[in-house]
């Protein structure tokens, strides 16, 4: 019990400090936000600061990593009878309904677009993360589907998935559609591209 306890109270931490994160970002903008200044508004030091986050920049993506951990998870315990595409569909499902619990949520999600399209730096981080995810999730099918030789291929299925449906919540959070309607944007671009790669 002490042990959840603990942990409750790390995630009420974290989500503390990316509320902050995101008013002080809207407010003032990312690069004159400072990480001691995001500390002060969540009332913590800044080492607690650091203990959640190693930099400013991964506020923006604060549970992208635990999202590709996730699908990484669901692809290396696949089905037998499960196809590469299905269980890559399945993978994206749980991580867009994570960023539906999460990012959207509490607004990270709208402003880390806004950071993306106005932050030249931010956004060159944030494409090599986003690229290293695939990458991550590319060698995962691999190794699970070791007949499927042709590394071209699985990548542009997954290129072709996490593209369709970040460039589907970048359009509809710039558009000013609700959480939910991001959300069912985010599951229509991965239909469209499983329903094509079923063909």
């Amino acid at each position: 019990m002490a042990e959840g306890m603990r942990e409750r109270k790390k995630r009420r931490t974290r989500e503390t400090l990316i509320a902050a994160a995101v008013e002080l970002f809207r407010r003032q903008g990312y690069e004159a936000t400072t990480v001691a200044q995001i500390a002060a508004a969540a009332d913590v030091s800044t080492r607690t600061f650091f203990l959640h986050f190693p930099t400013k920049e991964d506020v923006v993506l604060a549970d992208a990593g635990m999202r590709v951990e996730l699908a990484v998870r669901i692809i290396e315990g696949r089905g037998a009878d499960e196809s590469l595409p299905d269980v890559l569909a399945t993978a994206v499902e749980r991580m867009i309904s994570e960023v539906a619990g999460s990012d959207l949520a509490t607004g990270m999600a709208d402003v880390r677009v806004e950071l993306m399209l106005t932050v030249p730096d931010l956004q060159a981080w944030m494409l090599r993360r986003l690229l290293d995810a695939q990458r991550r999730i590319v060698d995962a099918l691999r190794r699970s589907y070791p007949e499927e030789g042709d590394v071209v291929a699985v990548g542009a299925l997954v290129g072709a998935m996490m593209g369709a449906v970040t460039s589907a919540a970048a359009y509809a959070l710039r558009r000013g559609d609700t959480p939910e309607e991001v959300t069912a944007a985010m599951r229509a671009a991965a239909g469209r591209v499983a329903l094509s790669s079923s063909r």
